[in-house]
């Protein structure tokens, strides 16, 4: 590894202390809040839709996020450790076969539907009650 890379590395993880940055892949659908600054003031907007696109390069990694929005498609494309990110929080997981979900693009309604993942933990245990409490016997 060369200097740079050293550095690169030591900066994220520097960033990722921060824990902006959660575990999500494309198809997962995700709320971004982002600080908007408008003139003096400045609030938080969040952006929610679904992660198209993943683009891992290190300290320059980005990600894409997509949403109808009164029936046009919008899509952003956010800096993965940028200090205009406020957060980052993943409402659902999808369960897509593919890296980049560029076809949604061209579907509309259900046709863009994405399915959902279920996690390993959900189906080897699914949640129960806890078992009845034995009943006394009488003697």
């Amino acid at each position: 590894m060369n200097e740079m890379d050293a550095i690169e590395q030591a900066e994220l993880k520097s960033l990722a202390k921060g824990g902006v940055v959660p575990d999500f892949a494309p198809g997962d659908t995700l709320r971004v809040d982002v600080k908007v600054v408008e003139g003096t003031r400045e609030r938080i907007q969040a952006f929610e839709g679904v992660c198209i696109a993943r683009r891992n390069r290190g300290f320059n990694s980005a990600f894409t996020v997509r949403k109808i929005s009164y029936g046009e498609g919008v899509e952003r494309i956010f800096p993965l450790y940028s200090p205009r990110i406020d957060s980052i929080e993943v409402l659902r997981r999808g369960d897509v076969r593919r890296a980049k979900l560029y076809y949604l693009r061209g579907r509309t309604g259900k046709k863009a539907r994405i399915g959902e993942r279920r996690l390993a933990e959900e189906v080897a245990a699914p949640e129960t009650s806890a078992p009845p409490a034995p009943e006394p016997v009488a003697t």
